[in-house]
């Protein structure tokens, strides 16, 4: 049992872990329970011998820091979990704690952190700029749009006795609404927020139906769920566009064939448009496509960018738009074999 002096650290946005000389894990705050992705239940439960691969620099640390009883500092110290794949870079900082037994409180900093941060900035004034670009484009556009649709009807009437020549206003016309439908999509941010309760697995269920209706057999969707979540308050029409668009985007990467994973996480002490939240919906679509392609990565969520030639490139940026809109954010990581978009939303805008 962790005195209750350090009941301060669960406040704390820092992760914060304690653990005794056995390098057994004491106490976690929520923060270092979102960055190690475990449960303060399953982490109590581990040594840091279990918890990290190649964990000797840091058992060294946390030796050397109850042995001499000063603190420790590493700027750059590269941890891997053993529960999961990837590499965590953190700042770390052991400082030994006072009382009947020796323990050492560990401070870890993800260093990219405060770059995260900056980004997440960056984008949301970048998305603002892009929402009112596509709104003017969208406009100057859908107006004369009508005009081209009225002349080829009434060219068409005038051409009812040459029906050879009928086939080329049947062209005209199934163009112009083919750009009505992209205009009507480029708008579709600026739609009606309507936020209700939302079960999220709800949603996730209508977009697997949607794509095993829509795909061939060689595609597999896997669910990864955690059917505790709380209820969302979202717009649920807006939650299936966010996820069918980013889902709809793998399975032509995949060409029809490959596995999607829908996962449901609940994620702790989380900063979303530079509000602090206890706890945010941690929503991933992983796929096992070929990779987003390299020179379009640093703008995959700008409009009108896309790595198919008969793509709208519009996809991604009315997922972020309305991620957005829900005071959420949208990342993503990806290489060859694996593409996972991660989906971060509050589960109340009031928490």
């Amino acid at each position: 049992m962790i005195p209750t002096r350090y009941a301060g650290l669960e406040l704390l946005d820092t992760p914060v872990m304690i653990v005794d000389a056995d390098g057994a894990v004491r106490f976690v705050n929520p923060a270092c329970e979102n960055l190690l992705a475990l449960g303060r239940r399953e982490l109590t439960r581990q040594r840091i011998a279990t918890l990290f691969r190649d964990s000797g620099p840091l058992a060294q640390a946390v030796a050397t820091t109850l042995r001499q009883h000063a603190s420790f500092i590493e700027h750059d110290l590269a941890l891997g979990l053993a529960h999961q794949d990837g590499v965590l870079h953190v700042a770390l900082t052991v400082t030994p704690l006072d009382g009947d037994e020796p323990l050492a409180l560990l401070e870890m900093r993800a260093l990219d952190q405060q770059l995260k941060i900056a980004n997440e900035e960056r984008l949301l004034l970048l998305q603002q700029a892009n929402r009112e670009l596509i709104r003017n484009l969208a406009h100057e556009i859908k107006n004369p749009l009508g005009g081209i649709r009225g002349a080829a009807q009434l060219l068409e009437h005038e051409l009812a006795e040459r029906p050879d020549l009928k086939e080329y206003t049947a062209v005209i016309k199934e163009e112009a609404l083919r750009l009505q439908s992209l205009v009507d999509r480029m708008l579709m941010p600026n739609q009606r927020h309507a936020p209700t309760e939302v079960n999220i697995h709800e949603v996730l269920e209508r977009v697997r139906s949607i794509l095993l209706a829509e795909t061939p057999k060689g595609l597999v969707v896997r669910r990864d769920y955690d059917t505790s979540l709380p209820l969302l308050i979202a717009d649920k029409s807006q939650l299936i566009q966010v996820v069918l668009n980013i889902a709809k985007n793998a399975v032509q990467a995949m060409k029809g064939e490959g596995q999607i994973t829908l996962k449901t996480r609940v994620a702790r002490q989380v900063t979303l448009a530079r509000k602090r939240h206890a706890l945010a919906l941690k929503l991933q679509i992983a796929d096992t496509g070929p990779g987003i392609p390299d020179d379009i990565r640093d703008h995959i969520f700008h409009p009108l960018v896309t790595g198919r030639a008969e793509g709208t490139g519009l996809g991604l940026t009315l997922a972020q738009a309305f991620v957005h809109q829900h005071g959420g954010a949208i990342e993503f990581e990806s290489r060859p074999g694996q593409t996972i978009f991660t989906v971060l939303l509050p589960f109340s805008r009031d928490s």
